[in-house]
């Protein structure tokens, strides 16, 4: 059986004869350890629920004064895209984002735009009232929310003088 097929007759609380995350999850969103069978990708449900984190997250980015201008395109929908099928493809779903865009190189994408702590925190503000939404399985969303702020963390771009501000 492959690491990415629901296992039958197993207890699970995602989906009827389903189990999620055995063990550890990996960065293509697969267990590491041997008999587990669900990716996160499928404990979520797939494509409909990366879709929903990302359209709610973009609503609060469509009227976030610090994030908004980080977005050079008037549709956020191109962006909404992208990062539907970067989560997708990260959490074990299709690999449709590199077959489009390669390598997700997320710092060097990021490498443009001045990413301090405000925007850091105003990114993840939106990303968990968006995680928040889903109603989730809370290990999932622990899962999920754990990957989310350190991604956030690893983006900062400006190293900022706590003293200048004093």
């Amino acid at each position: 059986m492959s690491r990415r097929t629901a296992g039958a007759g197993r207890p699970g609380r995602d989906a009827p004869g389903r189990t999620w995350q055995d063990g550890t999850v990996n960065p293509a969103g697969e267990s590491d350890r041997p008999g587990a069978s669900m990716t996160l990708f499928e404990a979520v449900g797939g494509e409909p629920t990366f879709r929903k984190l990302v359209d709610e997250f973009y609503a609060g980015v469509a009227t976030d004064p610090l994030l908004r201008p980080m977005y050079p395109e008037e549709d956020l929908g191109p962006a909404a895209d992208r990062m539907t099928l970067f989560l997708m493809q990260y959490w074990g779903g299709p690999n449709t984002y590199s077959a489009q865009r390669g390598h997700p190189r997320l710092r060097m994408r990021h490498a443009p735009f001045r990413i301090g702590a405000a925007e850091r925190d105003a990114w993840l503000r939106n990303m968990r009232r968006a995680v928040d939404r889903l109603d989730l399985e809370p290990e999932i969303a622990s899962t999920l929310w754990d990957y989310l702020e350190r991604a956030a963390y690893f983006m900062v771009n400006v190293a900022e003088d706590p003293a200048a501000d004093a």
